[in-house]
């Protein structure tokens, strides 16, 4: 990574509002977007929708190299094409969420990813958010923010997605799903969820989504 390329690192748990947050700290930064974690998504929907074996890593790896990914922002939102598909809605689904660690925790596939993440940052100022941005992805990050919330807090947020979009919420189930989420993140061998050493911890357990932003705001102006 260039050392005058500007990036604001955002890591966190799953449900902490990483991508609202990190997509309008970085419309008000005028900076550019990576949601990497829709990265992770597209790559594990192709693999489902082209029947790949999910245990089969070196079968998993080998097709996601092969995966022409397309992220673009616009006025109406993200825009995710795969192989000149747009999977921007498929992507979301809970089925998909479920079997995003089958990838996230292959290594090669996170190199592989991990690679097409740096390209971007070089390319123009960038605000990231994902699990190892701080830690992995940009190590030199200008500034890093690990934001996170009670898990409650995050249950409650996920479900008010789910519900937004018209799907049925079993809140006890979602809990324990996102716990697992959890668990697989900081436990995974390769790139852990972890708060960076240099990392400041935004805790919005307490905040609405307006005011964790506002500090968010505030903590990369600070160091930018």
């Amino acid at each position: 990574m260039s050392e005058a390329t500007q990036i604001v690192a955002i890591d966190g748990p799953a449900g902490a509002g990483k991508s609202t947050t990190a997509k309008e700290v970085a419309k008000r930064l005028n900076f550019a977007f990576l949601d990497t974690g829709a990265m992770y998504r597209a790559a594990t929907w192709w693999a489902v929708d082209q029947g790949v074996d999910l245990d089969d890593g070196v079968a998993l790896a080998a097709h996601t190299a092969r995966m022409d990914l397309d992220i673009q922002e616009s006025a109406q939102g993200q825009t995710v094409t795969v192989n000149g598909t747009d999977v921007s809605q498929e992507i979301r689904k809970p089925e998909i969420t479920k079997l995003i660690y089958k990838l996230d925790q292959n290594s090669e596939i996170r190199q592989q990813l991990v690679a097409l993440q740096r390209r971007f940052g070089e390319k123009q100022p960038t605000v990231a958010e994902g699990r190892d941005i701080g830690t992995v992805v940009f190590p030199k990050a200008t500034c890093k923010i690990y934001l996170d919330a009670s898990l409650d807090t995050r249950t409650e947020r996920r479900a008010r997605q789910m519900r937004a979009k018209g799907l049925e919420v079993d809140l006890e189930k979602l809990r324990a799903e996102v716990h697992e989420r959890d668990e697989q993140s900081k436990n995974r061998v390769d790139s852990p969820l972890r708060q960076a050493d240099d990392a400041v911890l935004l805790d919005t357990t307490d905040l609405t989504y307006e005011e964790g932003v506002n500090e968010a705001v505030r903590l990369a102006r600070k160091v930018l």
